[in-house]
């Protein structure tokens, strides 16, 4: 157990930044998740603009990095050319 009160106030940061993440990386795998299983081109277009907002909404807030997000919505786009295609 920390005995300083910075390191306790480190803690509690540490603690809710976590949460934050762990939500914010869950909601990045769950619309990832429901474009790839998208069967509809039209579905899956809509689902494409929802999933490139919250990338880049996790990528500006630090949740993930900007190339990773930027690697994600590129696969996903190429997934979704294919079922247009």
């Amino acid at each position: 157990m920390a005995h300083h009160k910075s390191a306790l106030k480190r803690i509690r940061q540490s603690r809710t930044r976590k949460l934050y993440n762990r939500t914010n990386k869950k909601a990045i795998r769950e619309v990832i998740k429901t474009v790839r299983t998208a069967t509809s081109a039209e579905a899956a277009k809509e689902l494409l603009n929802k999933a490139f907002s919250i990338l880049d909404r996790a990528a500006s807030r630090g949740v993930i990095k900007k190339n990773n997000a930027a690697n994600k919505k590129s696969s996903l786009a190429k997934h979704v050319a294919k079922l247009t295609s």
